[in-house]
């Protein structure tokens, strides 16, 4: 421990010494007792701040929070080599090998020009790799923990020998599952009713990936467009000197078109 206290700069081994001194008798208490579940979502908030300072091109921050993830890393490893599984040195000697094995037109004698060709060839060397023999095994392969409008565009992707042919098919589609929607809505069928929206939602994937649109991204800009209206709604309220909660609907749609019309002519 004196050691790393002298040292003015240091390396992953010295992040894997802190982590290991965190979590031995007398470390931290907090970090003894956690377990890969009572950090599981710690992950996966680390990775979305990654994320964040990639899209805000914040270099300081996407050092910051590629620290924290690289943290996270470490700790499961080090819960792993505690039980005798697997250390630190096992994943990167792991993600070394599997990186050599998939770029054979960098570390052998595969001939791969372009991006296309490269990605090509890594789906067939994964699919060696994994033993998904068929499409349905690479379908199932994808997880279920995946934000669900993610894993709904990457299995469509996946899928497209049975896609739509073109996107006026899946726009027909999507009138036909609102349909459906709305008759269940209508009967009050409850758990039908769950089935068809989860239909509906799928369709609208299938959309966005037949008109090359980012599912994930374009309900981003979407959400942040809401915020950014009812912003300028609540504040048009709040200078009429009314709160939105009181309001009637025909008030508030007032406020809305008046937004949406400044906005388009902003």
């Amino acid at each position: 421990m004196q050691r790393l206290l002298q040292k003015k700069e240091y390396g992953v081994q010295d992040l894997i010494t802190v982590v290991e001194l965190l979590r031995l008798p007398g470390g931290c208490p907090w970090d003894m007792e956690q377990t890969h579940k009572s950090i599981r979502n710690d992950l996966i908030e680390e990775t979305y701040e990654v994320i964040e300072a990639i899209d805000n091109a914040d270099s300081d921050l996407l050092r910051e929070e590629l620290g924290d993830v690289l943290l996270q890393v470490a700790m499961h490893a080090r819960m792993e080599e505690e039980s005798g599984r697997f250390t630190f040195d096992d994943v990167a000697n792991d993600i070394c090998k599997k990186m050599i094995h998939r770029h054979p037109h960098v570390f052998g004698d595969v001939v791969a020009e372009t991006s296309g060709e490269v990605l090509a060839n890594w789906e067939v060397i994964k699919s060696e790799e994994k033993q998904r023999e068929t499409v349905t095994d690479k379908l199932r392969a994808i997880p279920r923990q995946y934000p669900a409008l993610m894993r709904a565009a990457k299995v469509g992707k996946k899928a497209k020998m049975m896609d739509f042919p073109d996107a006026q098919s899946v726009m027909d589609k999507v009138g036909e599952e609102l349909e459906e929607v709305r008759a269940a809505v209508n009967a009050g069928d409850a758990e039908n009713l769950a089935e068809e929206i989860g239909d509906l939602l799928l369709t609208v994937a299938s959309l966005a990936r037949k008109t090359g649109v980012d599912p994930e991204l374009a309900l981003t800009r979407a959400t942040d467009k809401f915020i950014d209206r009812f912003f300028a709604i609540e504040t048009a309220a709040l200078a009429q000197k009314k709160d939105l909660a009181t309001m009637s609907d025909s008030e508030k749609d007032i406020l809305w078109e008046n937004v949406k019309k400044m906005a388009k002519n902003g």
